[in-house]
């Protein structure tokens, strides 16, 4: 498939998260205003298309606020992001990191004595990922299915802020992680009864990805192969992943699954214990007799 700007679909695809951005829909290029980018990589252009050169606590800072979807009060900003230092040494740390921000980094924060925000103007990808997520998942705001292709997935296949280990990060990257393969879940199950299994399927490896052990990911991977009446690629799969599970974590998948793709779980519970009998077992079977 080939997008409007001559791009084919495996293209997109295949690039490096942040070079994938470019070609999602969560973050408009076009429009005016400063953007404040967390998912793949910390990343912030001024309202002119400049990337000013921020220091450590000026990107945590901005990171910090784009993650607020209301005024945070100075204080509590500043015990978020310097938390191991004195209220007062936090709230000269917050102080300076404002006082560092160039002329056009410092109109993407509204602040005053009290509290501080991100400005109206200013664009958050993840605010706009978060709302295609929610989209997916609430049938009556879903969206147009002709919406839904390589720009949507990239916007739900990036990490939010990797590599950032912050108490004020974890929890909301933990949150979008989720919220996200649900999403992609959704979006798969979209295009499958639409026919559009290419990107269905696409949806559904971008799941696997991001949990390799999710057995719901998995569901839908097979569930395309069973559309598209690839009954021997979805019994691959399936036996991709019940290996990988049984390596990782000792256990099969649910009846769910077995019952997918065809197969007994019993049954093959059963035959699974007798081909994976190990040498060493045989080597300790009792010796015969000699009476």
């Amino acid at each position: 498939m080939i997008l409007a700007n001559g791009t084919t679909v495996a293209a997109v695809l295949h690039l490096a998260p942040e070079a994938r951005s470019r070609f999602s829909p969560a973050v408009d290029d076009t429009g005016p205003g400063p953007r404040v980018s967390v998912l793949g990589s910390f990343g912030f252009s001024a309202a002119d298309g400049s990337r000013p050169v921020l220091s450590g606590g000026s990107q945590r800072l901005l990171a910090f606020l784009a993650l607020r979807n209301q005024p945070v009060h100075r204080t509590t900003a500043a015990g978020w992001l310097w938390p191991e230092a004195s209220d007062d040494h936090a709230s000269s740390s917050l102080r300076s990191a404002l006082t560092r921000l160039g002329a056009r980094t410092r109109d993407a924060i509204a602040v005053n004595d009290i509290d501080l925000r991100l400005a109206d103007d200013v664009v958050v990808d993840i605010r706009d990922s978060q709302g295609l997520a929610h989209r997916l998942l609430e049938q009556e705001t879903s969206p147009n299915v002709r919406e839904l292709g390589a720009p949507a997935i990239s916007a739900l296949s990036r990490d939010l802020l990797p590599d950032w280990y912050d108490d004020w990060v974890v929890p909301e990257a933990e949150e979008w992680r989720q919220l996200r393969l649900h999403a992609l879940e959704a979006m798969s199950v979209r295009l499958t009864a639409v026919g559009r299994f290419a990107h269905a399927m696409c949806a559904a490896l971008a799941a696997v990805r991001v949990e390799p052990l999710r057995e719901s990911a998995t569901a839908a991977v097979i569930r395309v192969h069973l559309a598209e009446g690839n009954q021997a690629d979805a019994q691959r799969e399936f036996r991709r992943y019940r290996a990988l599970l049984q390596r990782e974590l000792g256990v099969e998948p649910t009846a769910q699954l077995f019952e997918l793709v065809g197969v007994a779980p019993t049954a093959n519970r059963r035959a699974a214990t007798s081909v994976a009998r190990p040498k060493w077992a045989e080597a300790r079977a009792p010796l015969p007799s000699r009476s």
